[in-house]
């Protein structure tokens, strides 16, 4: 089965447990305002112009055997340093027959997981949680209008996937990407840890503080970067709420 992925990052330590290589999947449904990977939104591969005026092209069909051998040479670091394999994107869901293939052969041999928006059907996300060992699922705002506004989409299919995945056993992490005057507020987070509390197997909930370098890739893909907030503000972190609710948390 054939996929597009737009890089391969060897011996990443941010995106699960231990050493991992870290597959990007291209293609995203959501139109983030502050999203750090615009080369990874278009579903097909694309010429990138470099600042010295150079072309590359971002991104590349890849065969699921292909993909899964060249992740399987890194199987003995794994084992050694308790690492694996994480894919993200892009949205990893938006390919789901690729992706599952791509698991089902490294399935058992290697720690997989997978980190995504949770916008998808449950059909296609229970599908593929089943197949990981850790979920990393982002929360961008409990409120659906503000998640609208700021991603292009309605968040009512991702808090039916993070219920589901609260009472699902399965090990996860929730990331929050803290943006400044768009989800940084205290009623915010009181309701995500609301939702979150009491689930099986929550890990912790990761706090990744928004960042001004988060526009830099724009005018290589051919976009500009304009967001509807204030790139120069700090975002609030109310670690109290984290801390009322005896949740694991932590600050990136």
């Amino acid at each position: 089965m054939e996929g597009t992925i737009f890089s391969v990052e060897e011996f990443a330590v941010n995106d699960g447990p231990g050493i991992r290589s870290t597959v990007f999947l291209k293609g995203c449904p959501l139109r983030c305002q502050w999203c750090h990977n615009p080369e990874g939104v278009d579903f097909k591969p694309q010429w990138i112009v470099k600042k010295d005026g150079s072309k590359s092209l971002c991104g590349r069909k890849v065969d699921s055997e292909a993909l899964a051998k060249e992740l399987l040479k890194n199987e003995k670091i794994f084992a050694m340093n308790e690492g694996g394999v994480t894919f993200t994107g892009g949205e990893p869901l938006a390919q789901a027959a690729f992706l599952k293939d791509v698991i089902a052969r490294i399935r058992g041999r290697i720690h997989v997981a997978v980190e995504t928006s949770g916008y998808a059907s449950p059909q296609v996300f229970e599908s593929v949680v089943g197949l990981c060992d850790l979920v990393l699922i982002d929360s961008k705002s409990m409120d659906s209008s503000i998640h609208e506004r700021y991603t292009g989409v309605p968040n009512s299919q991702i808090l039916r996937n993070l219920k589901w995945l609260c009472g699902s056993g399965k090990d996860f992490i929730v990331r929050v990407p803290l943006i400044p005057g768009v989800n940084d507020t205290r009623e915010n987070m009181e309701s995500l840890c609301e939702f979150v509390s009491g689930a099986k197997r929550l890990n912790r909930i990761e706090i990744l503080r928004y960042h001004k370098t988060a526009g830099a890739k724009y005018s290589m893909v051919g976009k500009n970067y304009s967001p509807d907030f204030d790139t120069n503000a700090s975002p609030r972190v109310f670690k109290e709420v984290f801390e009322s609710f005896k949740l694991p948390y932590i600050v990136l």
